[in-house]
């Protein structure tokens, strides 16, 4: 049986900032298209046209949309999911009031909604 260890939230749980996660994108998608644009170029200046010229222009094709895929999902895998605190951090419980604790001049109020004055 499988048992599952919850990990406390850690400051590099956190995920990028906006600013952060916009530039990796962008580099990500700007490497894609010079692939695609070098595939582009490549399929008019090899010669003679051939099997090879059939892969640049597939390449050439379908990298735009693998590049905005791709970049559009590039920070959602690398970074690790976030986990709630109030799962990984048990309350402790609270401790009982002795005789000592309790003032006369307190009012205490029960769960009914009646407020009790302690003589």
């Amino acid at each position: 049986m499988k048992t599952r260890h919850t990990r406390s939230q850690t400051a590099t749980s956190i995920p990028a900032s906006p600013e952060a996660d916009e530039t990796a994108r962008m580099r990500q998608y700007v490497i894609t298209m010079a692939i695609r644009t070098v595939c582009v170029v490549l399929m008019f200046a090899i010669q003679p046209w051939g099997w090879h010229t059939a892969v640049l222009g597939i390449g050439a094709i379908f990298l735009p949309y693998f590049a905005v895929v791709i970049a559009n999902q590039a920070q959602s895998a690398l970074s690790p999911a976030a986990e709630r605190p109030e799962i990984a951090i048990e309350a402790a419980r609270p401790a009982e009031p002795t005789a000592s604790d309790e003032d006369p001049a307190v009012f205490r109020m029960n769960e009914s909604g009646r407020v009790e004055e302690r003589p």
